[in-house]
């Protein structure tokens, strides 16, 4: 028996180091590079368009925003705006979808000669992994904002970056061990502090101005602004693993789910409370898994989930991004089994009134 594949939803001209799903229009981004070297492999956010056809969940590439010379290599989202982390900056982006009218004829004879030329018989949008061809034209803009140094080691590289509840801070983590939070979409510093001795490797903010950060140091902390509420150590709190260099990393949680991509490229999905793994595929990508996101379950989610209770992307260098779908668990309706409580509770009295009568 084979072993078990993940679908390939879109494979990229470059390694993918990032990932985030937009609710509202339902637009994959998946981002990454080549670097400032000169390979020949190219740097960019590629935007997606999921779709349902044929019962099948598909995507296919709206637009390539280029990003030169600078790979992404982490991810935030904020409504229509982007925080993208390459090399040692913060790049803002903000992106717009339109839905294109028709043309007249003579508009559409005009095109020949105006604007960029499409290959002969391409479809406005292109579609990739067999997936079929609308002819709804969506077109998507993407303008560069405000970019700003965030890290300042002897080797400087931004490795996080999130946004608060209300979109109006961006905090920022990376190789010097420090958290600096920044205003949106100025990028105004409002508040740094060292949290990490060396690289700091996730963090969140939360509602209440309380910021989580992990670090290399194998360490977990809480903030309240720049004063550490409590801590926790991998030693102390962990598995104990003698001689193995344990950290705590990212992973992505959907509120009822909990996803997984290992070093190895295998990839997973827990019930989030409890644990339980439901979806497992071993080395799906065969190399590291630099990113993982869900389906939202809000906006469009539920509309392209179609049968499933969930999805889950997966990147990796291998420049592929697959899909990870969770069929619908089987289960009774409560409403059903009340039912037939119920039922069963008359059937009881009715056999108990025949076999002794004058019982009621």
């Amino acid at each position: 028996m084979g072993r078990r594949r993940a679908p390939e939803l879109y494979r990229a001209p470059f390694p993918l180091y990032a990932l985030q799903v937009d609710p509202s229009t339902g637009l994959l981004i998946a981002a990454g590079g080549g670097g400032a070297a000169k390979t020949g492999i190219k740097n960019g956010v590629h935007f997606l368009q999921l779709e349902q056809i044929n019962g099948r969940l598909s995507a296919s590439l709206l637009h390539s925003h280029d990003t030169e010379t600078r790979a992404t290599m982490n991810l935030a989202l904020a409504g229509n705006i982007l925080a993208a982390g390459q090399d040692a900056h913060c790049q803002l982006l903000r992106f717009q979808t339109h839905q294109q009218k028709g043309k007249t004829k003579a508009e559409k004879a005009g095109c020949k000669e105006q604007g960029p030329r499409q290959r002969k018989g391409a479809a406005p949008v292109e579609k990739k992994s067999g997936a079929e061809t609308h002819q709804e034209r969506i077109e998507l803009s993407v303008e560069n904002l405000q970019a700003v140094q965030t890290d300042f080691s002897p080797d400087p590289f931004q490795k996080v970056v999130c946004f608060n509840h209300d979109n109006t801070l961006l905090a920022t983590g990376g190789t010097d061990g420090y958290v600096r939070v920044w205003k949106v979409p100025s990028l105004e510093k409002v508040l740094e502090f060292r949290a990490h001795e060396g690289e700091i490797e996730d963090l969140a903010l939360g509602p209440d101005g309380k910021l989580v950060t992990v670090g290399w140091d194998r360490k977990a902390s809480v903030w309240q602004k720049d004063q550490l509420v409590t801590q926790l150590h991998w030693q102390e709190n962990g598995p104990t693993f003698s001689n193995t260099p344990y950290r705590y990393q990212a992973c992505s949680e959907s509120g009822t789910f909990l996803g997984l991509g290992t070093v190895t490229g295998s990839v997973a999905i827990y019930i989030a409370f409890s644990l339980q793994r439901l979806y497992y595929v071993k080395e799906a990508h065969g190399i590291v898994v630099t990113d993982v996101a869900f389906l939202p379950e809000r906006g469009r989610g539920p509309e392209l989930l179609g049968f499933h209770e969930t999805a889950l992307f997966s990147v990796a260098v291998d420049s592929r991004c697959q899909l990870h779908l969770l069929p619908s668990r089987r289960s009774v309706p409560v409403w059903l089994l009340l039912l037939f409580c119920v039922g069963l509770i008359v059937m009881t009295i009715v056999l108990l009134q025949g076999v002794f009568p004058g019982f009621l």
